[in-house]
């Protein structure tokens, strides 16, 4: 005839030594935490986001920005068409060294 036999109780040292480990674990060698963005930052860059990607987005937004500041600067006139003009310059060799960058990181 078969008896069932219960399960012993676990030892009281066995369960002291595994909460000690976890305590130990948990102090000693925490697991990283998704880093959280500085205070007052809105915007994030995606982790794994690669280089064409990046540099793709930087042209388009360095495109897009060149164009609102032309438009501003033909609707002003004197010294402030002037200074946005110069802005709209910077903005446009700034979307010449992205457009360069690219085709570096990913050859057509």
């Amino acid at each position: 005839m078969f008896k069932i036999t219960p399960i012993p109780p676990e030892d009281d040292s066995r369960k002291l030594d595994e909460a000690a480990d976890r305590a130990l674990a948990f102090y000693l060698d925490p697991k990283p935490e998704k880093p959280s963005p500085p205070p007052g930052q809105l915007f994030t860059v995606a982790e794994g986001a690669d280089m064409e990607c990046l540099l793709a987005n930087l042209s388009e937004t360095l495109a897009s920005v060149n164009v609102m500041a032309s438009e501003l600067a033909f609707d002003l006139e004197g010294s402030r068409r002037s200074f946005a003009l110069a802005i709209q310059q910077m903005i446009e060799l700034g979307e010449l060294l992205a457009n360069r960058a690219l085709d570096i990181a990913a050859p057509r």
